[in-house]
């Protein structure tokens, strides 16, 4: 079934039709406008939940505009977590290029400051290069950082403090983060051990997680949002779990572990890296996905689209 919203990047989204959950039915994606609009270009962004298909816009949006891909995924910037974390393979690129995957080794934590000056980059290089920059993916502090100009608080690593950390729980690392800064762990992703950990490390070494700051970035951005009903959305994921099991999960953790990735460190890296069973990878998949749209419904600029419609792209 099509859905039927027009859609301009130069004018942004015009509302259509009927709302569905709070959010706006699909139409039609036009990409046949200017991207340069008063001196300000204009970048693209597909957010939105786990396996909701933005990966697959991505490349067909691309392929009509002459755009190059940048990855806004946490995970997928580790070589070797290819399958657990859905990395689209060079098949589906389709020859677009695709930035910021398998950037990072997993045994070294890459931070969102560390991604926020790679990506900042590799948009001024696509830019030169006379293309169009579209950002993909759906950690959402990522795309906070890049198109909302969040400035990190410069403290270094205490690898120390780090240490006595790492051995604790979510919860246990949320109490104390609490105790140290209630105002940051309002706002924080309390299963997060990796965000709670680097969290305290800045709240120890200023007296508090300082407030995030943001600068205007240099470029106008059009976010475009995937969601899928719950119901649909389970199926999709049931599907997909399946799938990562048949295309060898267990394989892959093998081979991380052999490459010298801890059983800590597969931890961190996420629940399909940990002693997965096909029950827990579905269950803490949809947990996530909730997580997910939690984050993004913050963000007004967002234009929502059912992914279980039929997306046309219009010249």
């Amino acid at each position: 079934m099509k859905t039927s919203l027009k859609h301009t990047f130069r004018r942004g989204f015009e509302r259509d039709g009927a709302k569905t959950s709070g959010f706006f039915k699909l139409q039609k994606i036009r990409t046949g406008e200017k991207f340069m609009f008063q001196g300000v270009l204009k970048i693209i962004v597909i957010l939105g939940q786990t396996a909701t298909g933005k990966s697959n816009l991505a490349v067909k949006i691309a392929k009509k505009i002459g755009g190059e891909i940048i990855s806004a995924d946490s995970r997928q910037v580790y070589k070797g977590l290819d399958i657990g974390t859905g990395k689209i393979t060079l098949k589906e690129m389709k020859g677009i290029p695709h930035h910021l995957l398998d950037v990072a080794h997993p045994k070294n934590k890459f931070t969102v400051a560390e991604y926020k000056e790679l990506a900042e980059k590799i948009i001024k290089e696509i830019i030169a290069r006379g293309k169009i920059p579209i950002i993909c993916g759906g950690t959402g502090f990522y795309i906070d950082a890049i198109t909302k100009g969040v400035i990190f608080p410069k403290v270094p690593p205490n690898l120390k403090l780090r240490k006595s950390l790492v051995t604790k729980s979510a919860m246990a690392l949320f109490v104390i983060l609490n105790k140290l800064d209630p105002e940051r762990a309002k706002n924080i992703d309390s299963h997060n051990e990796v965000r709670l950990i680097r969290a305290i490390e800045i709240a120890k070494a200023l007296g508090k997680v300082l407030p995030i700051t943001e600068a205007t970035p240099p470029y106008e951005f059009k976010k475009i949002g995937l969601y899928l009903p719950p119901d649909k959305l389970k199926k999709k994921v049931e599907k997909r779990v399946e799938k990562m099991f048949q295309n060898g999960l267990l394989r892959e953790i093998k081979k991380l572990k052999k490459a010298g990735v801890s059983d800590k460190r597969l931890k961190e890296l996420g629940f399909e890296y940990f002693n997965p069973t096909y029950e827990k990878v579905v269950k803490k998949t949809l947990q996530y996905a909730k997580r997910q749209m939690t984050w993004f419904k913050r963000d007004k600029e967002i234009k929502w689209f059912d992914a279980s419609k039929k997306i046309e792209l219009k010249s």
